[in-house]
Formats: C-alpha cells, structure tokens, sequence
C-alpha cells in the first residue's frame, strides 16, 4: 500500500517535471527565435495580437486536454479532414516561421548553387512533405 503510494508520488513528481521541461522548451521556441512575431508581422495582423495569445493558450490547454482524457473521435470524415487540414496549417506555419527566422533555404540555396531553383526547391519540399504525410496515413494508420 505504502509502495504504492510513494510509486504514485514519484511518477506524479516525474510527469510534472517533464511537462515542465517540455512547456520551457515549447516556450523557448516560440519566443527565443520570434516566430510568431514574426508570423504576425508577415501577416499583417497586429490587431490581432489578443486573439493569438489566446489561441495559443486554449489550444495548448485542449492539447493537454487530449492528451490525457480518454476521448474518441466518433465524427464525419468532412469534419476530421478540416481538423487534419488545421493541424497541417498549424505546423506548416510553424515550420515556414522557423526557416523564414533562420534564413535556412536562401543559405542552403547559395551554398550549393541553387539560386536561380530556389523556388524549385520549396515546392519540391512542399510535395515532398504532403507525399509523405499522404504515404504515411494511407499506409500506417489505416
């Protein structure tokens, strides 16, 4: 009984830490490279500034949300495609802001001589990513 407690208290004391890590790593990322400033700024939407701490908020608390309660998804396929289109949007943006901040595509482009293909380049990424998301639902999942 008492083993059992204390193995509760340590896992309780583990989770915690983890999340912990995990929320100061997520932090980080949005804040130290200023991807969503930057996204914002991109966009021309600093009016809205509210309504996207407060999208990120509820949604990182709706993850949480999922991420621990035992709820099935029981919807129409038109519904779980946009929630897929969604997520898809999400770190889409998400990567797009974090190369845009690292200039990683204009500097890989000029080290290897690809200038002139740098559209080229992004699109042949953008289809290599939907083709792999594609192979990987239809094959794996389903």
């Amino acid at each position: 009984m008492i083993k059992e407690i204390v193995l509760r208290v340590a896992e309780s004391i583990i989770g915690f830490a983890g999340g912990l890590a995990v929320g100061a790593g997520y932090v980080a990322f949005l804040t130290v490279l200023g991807i969503i400033p930057r996204l914002i700024q991109l966009s021309k939407t600093s009016h809205l500034l509210k309504v996207y701490a407060a999208c990120i908020i509820l949604g990182s608390m709706f993850g949480i949300y999922l991420s621990f309660a035992d709820v099935s998804w029981d919807h129409p396929v038109i519904l779980v495609v946009i929630w897929g289109a969604f997520h898809g949007i999400f770190v889409g943006m998400i990567a797009a802001g974090l190369t845009e901040i690292l200039n990683v595509f204009p500097l890989l482009s000029k080290r290897i001589g690809l200038n002139r293909y740098l559209k080229g380049l992004m699109m042949a990424i953008v289809f290599g990513k939907v083709a792999g998301s594609l192979f990987q639902w239809l094959y794996f999942v389903q």
